[in-house]
């Protein structure tokens, strides 16, 4: 039978046990005793070990996710159209603004505006008695350009207010809108269109076979029933002394990659100009963001392989070739020369290394390469073979499935379902073991209980037998 050493066994009382002919042996307290002090190695060594296959998992994790996020702030310096942000700027922002897109060219353009693009505003003839006055009933056929939409007015809109009620909500109102303007003279029903341009022309026709509308129609040789407040007019402009014209001032297709807001017009032979420059100001943005993001990744796995001499604690991944590797393969993107022009390497545009591993950045020398050779900037970065293509197929390989990070995370999964494994097998071992001890136990119990009544009894016969050898002598 197993032996406890010094452990505590829980024995019953012998008196109580031989009056009671009971249990000499507490089975289940022994037993429980027993299979603990046995299984209590193991489930610490399991635990030791499951403690450290979660460490090294997290840790994994960490790495995996330091990198994504350090491989995601890559999208803003890693192609050459990153690197093109142009922006444009108005010499006179009451002529015009404008906003240049990443086709926009480098240079000066004079702009000179002779009109704006207007919409159409038709004022109607007064009708007295204000905005409730009848204007008749019928249907209208009203449009704008080449689309029009129908509005019917009966009994129950008739009014002038009506009447512009149901202009507004017309099932495919095509830009008109209405209004009530009141005045001395009685209330005006005011259509404005909500398109400029100079075909973008407002017609009212009565569709019906009556006339209880005529007040409300206008059209080419019919124009008597409303004054024109503002004409349909197409904006018309030039650019760099070439002329063009446009039913929005809104445009986008007058010079490549520039958009144009017309604002007002320009003086006989005067002019503003447009200026269209590479905007560094993102660029360095940019740069300064992906320094940053490196920053944010070396700290990361500095703390996985960092070491406290003061407290001996050490990170979840020191000493480990998968760490090591990485940041080895890291450097050499990192500090690789690209091209042939003296702003090759990230140091000779300011962009160095601190004591750590941190980076910095010289902003004076960072706007110096900018402006001196603003392509080689562009191609250390955004190159076929720039940082940022080393880094992406650096970080891919790392992150890939069957890649070096992935390898490890299978391996450490096994062994966590391993030791789960082990757990599940000493929970079996130790069914068995307390099935054993109880029934060894129980049997000795037994006997033990056995022989303790028999004690009993041959005390008490013994104890009788002076007695009956002194009545014999009597």
């Amino acid at each position: 039978m197993p032996t406890t050493g010094s452990a505590p066994v829980s024995v019953a009382s012998s008196s109580s046990a031989a009056s009671a002919g009971g249990s000499v042996i507490n089975v289940s307290s022994l037993v429980s005793q027993l299979v603990a002090v046995t299984r209590a190695p193991q489930d610490t060594q399991i635990a030791n070990q499951t403690a450290a296959v979660t460490t090294k998992i997290t840790a994994l994790g960490t790495l995996k996710g330091a990198l994504a996020t350090f491989q995601a702030s890559l999208g803003a310096i890693s192609k050459p159209s990153t690197f093109n942000a142009e922006t444009a700027a108005s010499s006179d922002s009451s002529v015009f603004l404008a906003t240049a897109g990443a086709d926009a060219v480098s240079g000066s353009y004079s702009v000179a505006v002779t009109t704006l693009a207007s919409a159409q505003q038709l004022l109607s003839k007064p009708f007295a008695g204000g905005s409730t006055a009848t204007v008749g009933t019928g249907a209208l056929d009203i449009s704008l350009g080449g689309a029009s939409f129908t509005v019917t007015l009966d009994a129950t809109n008739n009014s002038v207010a009506g009447a512009a009620t149901a202009i507004n909500a017309a099932a495919g109102n095509t830009g008109v809108a209405a209004a009530v303007i009141q005045g001395t003279d009685g209330a005006h029903l005011l259509l404005s269109s909500t398109q400029t341009g100079a075909a973008n022309t407002i017609q009212v026709a009565e569709t019906d076979t009556g006339t209880g509308l005529a007040a409300l129609v206008y059209g080419p040789g019919n124009t008597a029933n409303y004054t024109p407040n503002a004409p349909p007019a197409d904006a018309s402009f030039s650019v760099a002394g070439v002329n063009y014209t446009s039913p929005s001032n809104s445009i986008t297709n007058a010079i490549t990659g520039v958009a144009l807001t017309l604002a007002g017009v320009t003086a006989p032979g005067a002019s503003a100009t447009l200026y269209v420059r590479t905007d560094t100001a993102t660029v360095t943005k940019n740069i300064q963001d992906f320094v940053a993001a490196y920053n944010t990744l070396q700290t990361a796995l500095a703390g996985l392989g960092s070491y406290d001499k003061s407290t001996a604690t050490a990170g979840p991944m020191l000493g480990d070739p998968l760490l090591q590797g990485a940041q080895n393969q890291l450097s050499q993107a990192l500090y690789s020369q690209v091209g042939s022009s003296t702003f090759n390497t990230l140091a000779s545009i300011g962009v160095t290394t601190q004591h750590g591993g941190q980076l910095v950045v010289n902003a004076s020398a960072l706007q110096t390469a900018l402006s001196k050779n603003f392509s080689a900037v562009s191609q250390l970065f955004s190159g076929t073979g720039g940082i940022a293509a080393q880094l992406n197929q650096q970080i891919t390989s790392e992150l890939s499935a069957g890649g070096a990070i992935d390898s490890r995370g299978n391996t450490l999964t096994k062994q966590n379902t391993a030791l789960t494994d082990q757990t599940a097998k000493l929970n079996q071992q130790m069914d068995a073991l307390t099935a054993s001890l109880t029934q060894q136990y129980t049997a000795l119990n037994t006997l033990l209980s056995s022989l303790q009544t028999t004690s009993a009894y041959l005390t008490q016969a013994f104890a009788a037998l002076p007695t009956v050898q002194g009545r014999a002598n009597a």
